[in-house]
């Protein structure tokens, strides 16, 4: 399979152009510069991305790179452009203004990486550093009014630099500009579909699995569904999936997501554990230690149902590829602002061999491939659900009225979102409990009962979020309905903050 190597220098924008290079149903690979990978005949080209780092510092990424630009088309973006001119004899030295947000390109000359792009095109700087003088043997292909050197390319190789970034939509022909590099210049295919996908991956896991048995936890979401999918396609009931009930789903999401499960004809046995986690949550009011406890016994009954298999060798897991990415990136893992609740810790224990059909794969790539393999919008285009489930939306302590009591006012929240037809245009929604009471008045009766919070926001990719706009008139009518038809809850209040400095969850 044909591939683009993106050497990670430690750019925010990284991820963001392989998502741009797949677009163009090229696949590709993130790599820390320090760890450039053996480049065989499937790499057609490599990209450099941008830094953090300035050229001048002490400690700034500075990879010998002398064997890739005589072997491959090679594009340096920002900082890897820099990197390239000083490399070869050229000057970088610190802007007298620092160039960030939109200029256009004010010249524009002939060359392969720029067809169909013209002078007065906008695009996005972000640097503190300018290419004063380009290496010898570089030609210049475009300027902007404040930077000269905003694009070259070697005379002798297809090796390019643009001081601008192409992958983010402020760079209005951005993805033209890496379309030129991967077809014309890299000769990339552009055959990497959802459907090459499924075949190749069934393929290599029949080869890697054979007869063997694996064990796999199924939360309802969209990655360990697919990745379930996949791996039956491969070997059909030697997959034992298990869909744990941890009391703390949504309004009847258990029997609804089974029987997907079995229309999908995976081998899926649900597990009823509600009471094993509402006793292991009793008392507990800190998140940590309901995160934590919910983990706990999560692994103890996957671990008791999975020793009723016989012969188990390999356990499946839905990862996916930012998590990869995270996990060798160069800055390092992310400070953690929560724990995460997934089936991490299961390999050492039960001492299995992991199989994840997604760890190449985007968010949106994922939900691609399901669609290519059948599986329904209602799994699919679920809004993304925490792994704790109601156990991170109800705040303190939780207890099984309080499960009641949410379950009933998320669920006429949900549906009056699917009913309006708004759920597709919010990134995620949900309702919190909070821990607190208030007075209120019902009929002729004094009441002091339960709130709720309505959250519904609007995001990419859930790094950053922001509040939806939704209509008075529906907020009205969701608050209404649930006053009314739930019982034990008398207000209804619309969470207005956004990510940051909020997080999307409450806790």
């Amino acid at each position: 399979m044909q591939k683009i190597i993106i050497l990670d220098f430690g750019s925010q924008y990284t991820q963001l152009i392989a998502r741009r290079v797949r677009e163009q149903r090229v696949y590709c690979e993130i790599h820390p510069f320090n760890k450039i990978p053996a480049i065989g005949n499937d790499v057609k080209g490599i990209i450099l991305s941008g830094s953090p780092f300035s050229t001048h510092d002490a400690q700034s990424p500075n990879p010998n790179l002398e064997d890739l630009l005589q072997r491959l088309p090679v594009l340096g973006v920002c900082y890897g452009a820099q990197l390239l001119t000083k490399q070869h004899g050229g000057r970088v030295m610190p802007s007298q203004i620092r160039e960030y947000g939109r200029a256009n390109l004010s010249t524009v000359h002939n060359d392969p990486l720029l067809k169909g792009i013209s002078a007065g095109s906008q695009v996005w700087m972000s640097h503190g550093d300018t290419i004063e003088v380009l290496p010898a043997g570089a030609a210049l292909l475009a300027s902007t009014s404040a930077v000269t050197n905003a694009a070259f390319r070697f005379t002798d190789k297809p090796v390019y630099g643009i001081q601008f970034h192409p992958e983010v939509t402020h760079s209005i022909d951005g993805k033209t500009l890496i379309r030129n590099f991967l077809i014309d210049i890299c000769g990339c295919a552009a055959d990497w579909t959802p459907e090459s996908f499924v075949e190749s991956t069934v393929a290599a896991l029949k080869a890697q699995l054979g007869n063997d048995q694996v064990v796999m936890g199924l939360s309802g979401g969209v990655d360990s569904t697919v990745a379930a999918v996949l791996i039956s396609k491969a070997i059909g009931t030697n997959l034992h999936c298990i869909f744990v009930d941890n009391g703390l789903l949504r309004k009847n999401e258990f029997a609804k997501v089974i029987d997907i499960y079995k229309d999908l004809h995976l081998n899926v046995t649900g597990v009823d554990a509600r009471d094993h986690f509402y006793d292991a949550l009793k008392g507990l009011s800190e998140p940590e230690a309901k995160r934590k406890a919910i983990g706990r016994v999560f692994i103890e009954v996957f671990d008791r149902e999975a020793h009723r298999i016989e012969n188990v060798s390999w356990l499946g897991q839905g990862t996916i590829y930012p998590d990869v990415i995270e996990s060798v990136s160069v800055k390092g893992p992310s400070v953690t602002i929560k724990s995460h609740h997934n089936v991490g810790g299961l390999p050492d224990k039960m001492k299995l061999k992991l199989v994840e059909p997604l760890n190449t794969l985007f968010k949106d790539e994922v939900r691609e491939v399901g669609r290519a393999l059948g599986i329904p919008e209602d799994i699919l285009g679920r809004h993304p659900f925490p792994g704790p489930g109601l156990g991170i939306r109800i705040l303190g302590e939780i207890t099984p009225e309080k499960v009641r009591m949410l379950q009933e006012a998320d669920d006429i929240f949900i549906e009056n979102l699917r009913e309006a037809g708004l759920y597709n245009q919010v990134w995620q929604a949900g309702t919190m409990f909070l821990p607190i009471q208030s007075v209120g008045v019902m009929g002729d009766e004094r009441t002091y009962e339960h709130v709720v919070a309505l959250r519904a926001v609007e995001s990419l990719d859930g790094m950053t979020a922001d509040w939806c706009h939704l209509p008075y008139p529906f907020l009205a009518k969701v608050s209404n309905e649930i006053i009314n038809k739930v019982k034990g809850i008398n207000r209804v209040v619309y969470d207005i903050s956004s990510k940051p400095p909020a997080t999307i969850e409450w806790e």
